[in-house]
């Protein structure tokens, strides 16, 4: 390759180098090779060019050599010494196009001829016409070149995708989601495969977790999917149609020869085409749509209606199935439908109660579990491995605090191995070593902030506790302070809470001075009291009820409270503790901050994680029983 660019940079500085009088008798001599003696006389004569293509003048014979080449639709005038070149190069064009003009001609009476010596001589017209037919279509010079340019992008290939590196090649890869992938297969690979919504937050293997299991119940021979059962992925949030059904991608849609246009030659009939959508294409397979309660509502029912029948109806007030013009294929796609007859698998980052309740009828249910750190540790030592580098001790748990998604945590790596590669000029192919200071640089440059500040948790304190919370699927703790004063009149004491907080979570502050006033035999009214929730978050329901209870009878009593434990459930009047929602979720956003107790109501025992080692979950019923746990004395 190197001798081949050498050498026509030679010939380049050549050419440069060549006398003009000797390239413009080089073009000559091309020209009377391409056309016959008769036909350059013809053209001398035609365009009046005698006593220029016999000049002495470069300049002049330059002149008649484009005429002839060119058919006088080169240039009108003798070039000068500023534009010699230029015409040079557009007669060199020129000669070009006729050559590649010569070249087709010859193709064509070549394959005549072949043609004629196979067949009869009496069929030589047909096979003529048959052979230009075959030459003639849709390219021309300026396709050809269009589809030349688009081969030489291909040609270019970058590096593999750091996120195709490092995407799970199989189950055990896929971290933290093993109760959530044998449900996925326990539905798919059997011989009745079921429709599935898989709910989790983002960036946890929903995705792969759903090729993988396509790809495993292919192995199995009970199962109706073989070796040709796609896995055809579409994003709910960037379908787009049209409700005059004009275009229909994931349906499919007809095009009218009217408005339309359907393929020339059935526009010109008068034959509308029906297009199959992507649910015939994923016939005998996986339809897998990410984020699928973003999908148009009138489309997730359209949806359900190719579930219920496996097909796909097409009409069109353009069809005449009496038309002889029609093909079958068309005719068949408006008779009978196209096939659609596939598994269904949505993903998405909504609740339950957010889905269309007629979809999730027909579908059954996988929820994907929120990332520990531990979880998110495993994720980057994994991905370490793939890219060949090694990590410092405490580098993984040190990601594992900026984010709680794995594509992310893989991210956090990739950009710091690209910056020790710049910045140190080392090798890829040797083992690349990644400290602690590294990832602080990185964090530093890209702003990261942890996602839950994990600080170490004092024993004991009064009028400090954590509360748990839980947006969509992620959990995370809440910290509430209370301060309880006596108030300067008695009975004019006030209570202030955020004015960010939710008014349910108000509520709970008052139906806590009613369990108080039980326990303690104290009115709130002669004390000023202040509940905080720290980072000033609203909070939406009545889930801090208890934790607030507890936090304002600390404050009140002075007795301090374990640091190392959260509270969640609902505070009635009576003092019971009521279930709440987001157990799961809590749970995991607990064992984040390092909380080593968690205390929810005892109706919500039921769901409580199975398999957790590192945290404690105590159930109670009432407010005495947090007491007993959390207060000392």
């Amino acid at each position: 390759m190197k001798d081949q660019i050498e050498l026509n940079e030679m010939q380049q500085k050549w050419m440069d180098a060549m006398p003009l009088d000797v390239k413009i008798d080089a073009l000559y001599g091309v020209v009377q090779k391409l056309l016959d003696e008769g036909a350059i006389k013809a053209r001398v004569i035609k365009y009046k060019l005698n006593k220029f293509i016999n000049s002495k003048d470069a300049y002049e014979k330059l002149y008649a050599i484009n005429k002839i080449i060119s058919e006088d639709k080169g240039i009108k005038s003798v070039p000068t010494e500023a534009n010699v070149e230029a015409v040079i190069e557009s007669t060199s064009h020129f000669i070009a196009e006729a050559l590649a003009k010569r070249y087709v001609e010859t193709k064509i009476e070549r394959e005549v001829e072949s043609a004629v010596i196979e067949k009869q001589e009496k069929y030589f017209d047909e096979v003529r016409l048959g052979i230009l037919k075959k030459q003639k279509g849709p390219e021309n010079a300026k396709t050809l070149k269009k589809y030349a340019s688009l081969e030489v992008l291909d040609s270019k290939k970058m590096t593999k995708n750091v996120q195709a590196l490092l995407r799970p090649d199989s189950f055990k890869e896929i971290v933290g989601q093993e109760r959530a992938i044998q449900s996925i297969l326990s539905k798919i690979a059997s011989p009745y495969p079921q429709h599935i919504i898989l709910y989790g937050p983002p960036g946890v293997g929903k995705t792969t977790a759903a090729r993988l299991a396509l790809e495993e119940a292919k192995k199995l021979r009970y199962t109706p999917f073989d070796d040709k059962s796609k896995f055809v992925e579409v994003d709910g949030t960037t379908v787009r149609w049209d409700p005059r059904e004009i275009t229909n991608p994931l349906l499919g849609s007809v095009h009218d020869p009217i408005y339309q246009g359907s393929k020339m030659d059935l526009a010109s009939m008068g034959v509308p085409e029906p297009k199959p959508g992507l649910v015939t294409e994923a016939h005998g397979g996986v339809l897998f749509i990410d984020e699928i309660g973003e999908l148009d509502p009138i489309l997730q029912n359209k949806l359900l209606k190719v579930l219920e029948d496996k097909r796909v109806e097409f009409s069109s007030s353009y069809y005449d199935p009496d038309d002889e013009n029609t093909p079958k294929y068309i005719k068949y796609l408006f008779d009978n439908g196209a096939p659609a007859d596939f598994v269904l698998i949505g993903a998405t980052t909504r609740s339950p109660s957010e889905i269309n309740p007629a979809l999730r009828s027909r579908c059954t249910e996988v929820y994907f579990e929120p990332l520990s750190s531990i979880d998110i540790e495993k994720i980057v030592l994994n991905a370490a491995e793939k890219l060949r580098i090694e990590v410092e001790t405490g580098v993984p748990e040190l990601i594992s605090r900026y984010t709680i998604e794995g594509r992310k945590a893989i991210n956090i790596l990739s950009d710091v191995y690209g910056f020790v590669l710049y910045n140190k000029g080392l090798d890829p192919n040797e083992v690349i070593k990644i400290g602690i200071k590294d990832v602080e640089d990185i964090i530093s440059i890209a702003r990261l902030t942890p996602y839950e500040e994990i600080n170490k948790l004092s024993k004991r304190e009064i009028g400090h506790i954590h509360g748990l919370g839980v947006s969509g699927y992620v959990g995370s703790t809440i910290e509430i302070e209370a301060s309880v004063f006596p108030a300067k009149d008695k009975g004019a004491g006030q209570v202030r809470f955020n004015d960010t907080a939710g008014s349910m979570a108000k509520d709970s502050v008052f139906n806590a001075a009613s369990v108080i006033r039980k326990l303690t035999n104290k009115d709130i009214k002669d004390y000023d009291i202040h509940v905080n929730v720290i980072g000033g978050g609203k909070i939406d329901g009545p889930s801090a009820g208890t934790a607030i209870t507890i936090c304002i009878i600390s404050a009140l009593t002075e007795k301090p409270i374990r640091q190392d434990l959260a509270i969640t459930g609902e505070i009635s009047l009576r003092g019971k503790v009521k279930p709440v929602g987001g157990i799961f979720e809590k749970v995991y956003g607990a064992r984040r901050k390092g909380i080593k107790l968690v205390i929810i109501p005892a109706d919500n025992s039921k769901e409580i994680p199975k398999g957790l080692t590192d945290i404690d979950i105590k159930a109670v019923n009432t407010i005495e029983e947090v007491m007993e746990l959390v207060l000392e004395g």
